[in-house]
């Protein structure tokens, strides 16, 4: 089988996570590649999420090349996908899958490892679909209290977010009660 990278896009409380795991659970020949983070490891934190590192180290990795794109995140920390988390294991025929934002997904798309004119190596973007924006906007609220401000800011995030649903190969409607649905959906997506 040849190998791709998978980028799982979509809005926070939208179900991803739980389908993530799904994936790995059910398909251990799947590579879910770490990222490099500049934020400090939290107690109890083991090494199998992120590659963690310095300020100094993640310029120098950007710098040689060795980073598809990164975000900083809460106005401070970096995250990076890192290119011998991904390209090696496409190398070896497996399927990467990696869940990114959709400024992540812009980034890689446009990087010269997956650009459809040059690319030698093969990008799937599926797109994970609310049922209804109010079914999102439930999800956010029921997790935990969040003040207006910050409802609003996610609210405005979400419909940024779910205006590049159509730039995907594939979208996946997560219906409320279907999950093992929208599972068997982006299965067929990635094997099919």
């Amino acid at each position: 089988m040849a190998g791709k990278l998978v980028l799982i896009i979509g809005s926070s409380g939208v179900g991803k996570s739980v389908i993530l795991q799904a994936l790995k659970e059910k398909h251990p020949d799947l590579h879910f590649p770490k990222s490099a983070t500049t934020r400090e490891k939290r107690e109890g934190e083991a090494d199998d999420l992120y590659r963690f590192v310095t300020d100094k180290a993640f310029d120098e990795l950007h710098d040689e090349g060795k980073i598809l794109e990164y975000a900083v995140v809460h106005g401070k920390d970096r995250y990076g996908t890192l290119v011998d988390e991904i390209i090696p294991f496409i190398d070896q025929g497996k399927i990467v899958i990696r869940e990114v934002d959709v400024q992540g997904f812009d980034s890689i798309r446009k990087h010269r490892y997956f650009r459809e004119e040059d690319s030698g190596y093969e990008l799937q973007s599926i797109f994970i679909l609310p049922e209804s924006k109010a079914q999102l906007i439930s999800h956010i609220t029921d997790r935990a209290p969040i003040e207006e401000e910050e409802l609003n800011r996610r609210i405005a995030s979400m419909e940024n977010e779910l205006d590049h649903a159509p730039d995907c190969d594939v979208q996946v409607t997560n219906r409320e009660g279907k999950l093992e649905e929208s599972i068997k959906e982006v299965e067929e997506a990635i094997f099919g």
